[in-house]
């Protein structure tokens, strides 16, 4: 299962991660979201586990305090859900001259 867990302290590391969701259950992976131009926290992540501990995880972790920030944590949804659709880029306009 993936988890997606918001609201994180830019402090916040990997292993910070895996260490509160490991009192859950076996940790496959925990990442925190970096910023590629300034290499900095985006605030988010996602950490990966088995079905029953992931929603042990979400459960006894949703609204409860990580280094002083209090943690929005959910099943993570595809791509495309939380984006509200494709992302291809739309060109023309439907309008065409015609000489």
């Amino acid at each position: 299962m993936k988890i997606y867990v918001g609201n994180l302290s830019y402090r916040t590391t990997d292993s910070d991660l895996a260490d509160a969701f490991g009192q859950y259950g076996e940790v496959d992976s925990a990442r925190v979201v970096m910023d590629r131009d300034t290499n900095r926290s985006r605030g988010f992540g996602f950490v990966e586990m088995p079905d029953e501990a992931g929603k042990s995880a979400i459960a006894g972790l949703d609204g409860k305090d990580l280094q002083g920030r209090t943690l929005k944590v959910n099943e993570a949804r595809p791509m495309n859900d939380s984006r509200g659709g494709d992302r291809r880029p739309r060109t023309g306009g439907g309008y065409r001259r015609y000489e």
